[in-house]
């Protein structure tokens, strides 16, 4: 019996270029979030669990009020969704927090920053077999150069034993905060997706407010979360502790709450419904170059050579990647 040409074709087909449009939004996003690294310099002295807990209830109701205007219906999860959007909220927004502001009193910020850098190598391989493919060489290829790139942007820094856990901690968060939305955003979408996630890790946030943390007393030089002590607790602490934040912190609140989280969640999980996580994460790579310009930006000195010699890898790791044309590895 003869076969067609059909059946004894390769089944490996090249991947089709991405449309800028599609790319714009994931970029906008990680920039924004490049960006939150000088905003949230603001926030040292305010307690960790409350401020982020207003952040995302805050980043919320916004979603949902722009939801509405925008017609996008918001789906309720059902069975085991609830376990993917729980597992963004915690990981990605709840132990990512916990790890950097833990992580930077191990090690120096660029630890953690080269860590978090890392994730588009992991997102190149485990993303498309949750999305049902197989992993492009040319992403596996690109992704080892996008992280070059931010470690030169970024440097490298001193750390301990313990700095090192933090790091892989924030590292493992970030690359969840993508895969784990891979399974729903195929019904939820961005729209969902975010709304869903985002309300979730407020309530986690402020239940560790209320249990763990206490107000700020004294000074506001250092964290000052930690375990509950003296006669504050519960929701009086916690209502205290927001009660202890300046102008100026409240103002950091707000743009991480309407920029940092909604507008740049919505905008990320669009990118990476389009393109796949495996393409979407190459884009991370934006995020330390905004932070360095960020940086400058608020009276921080202009970058050196290295930080240009990243920005130059970085942008030549994303245009490796994100071509078309390229088998599957």
């Amino acid at each position: 019996m003869s076969t067609s040409a059909s059946s004894t074709a390769p089944s490996v087909a090249p991947m089709p270029s991405v449309s800028p449009r599609d790319l714009a939004p994931g970029v906008i996003g990680m920039a924004l979030v490049g960006s939150s690294v000088t905003v949230s310099r603001s926030l040292v002295g305010a307690p960790l669990f409350a401020s982020q807990a207003v952040r995302y209830a805050a980043a919320a109701l916004i979603l949902i009020a722009l939801a509405r205007v925008a017609g996008v219906p918001l789906l309720r999860p059902r069975g085991r969704e609830w376990l993917w959007l729980a597992g963004i909220a915690g990981t990605g927004l709840v132990l990512f927090n916990v790890a950097v502001v833990r992580g930077v009193a191990h090690a120096e910020p660029a630890v953690i920053a080269v860590a978090v850098a890392s994730v588009p190598i992991l997102l190149g391989l485990v993303g498309p077999l949750l999305e049902g493919g197989r992993p492009s060489r040319r992403v596996l290829l690109a992704a080892p150069v996008v992280v070059a790139g931010a470690v030169l942007v970024e440097g490298t820094g001193r750390t301990d034993a313990a700095g090192v856990g933090w790091a892989a901690l924030a590292l493992a968060c970030e690359a969840g905060f993508t895969l784990l939305a891979v399974p729903v955003l195929g019904r939820h979408g961005a729209w969902g997706v975010s709304v869903h996630a985002v309300w979730l890790g407020a309530v986690m946030l402020a239940g560790l407010a209320v249990f763990t943390e206490r107000p700020v007393s004294g000074t506001a030089s250092g964290p000052a979360s930690g375990p509950a002590s003296g006669p504050v607790s519960g929701p009086a602490a916690f209502a205290a502790g927001l009660g202890s934040l300046t102008a100026g912190q409240w103002a950091a609140v707000g743009y991480l709450a309407v920029l940092v989280t909604a507008v740049a969640f919505l905008l990320w999980y669009r990118t990476v419904a389009a393109v796949g996580s495996g393409r979407a994460g190459l884009l991370t790579g934006v995020a330390p170059l905004a932070a360095a310009g960020a940086g400058m930006l608020g009276g921080g000195a202009a970058p050196g050579p290295a930080v240009w010699l990243g920005l130059a890898v970085v942008i030549a790791g994303l245009a490796l990647g994100l071509r078309g044309g390229d088998a599957r590895a």
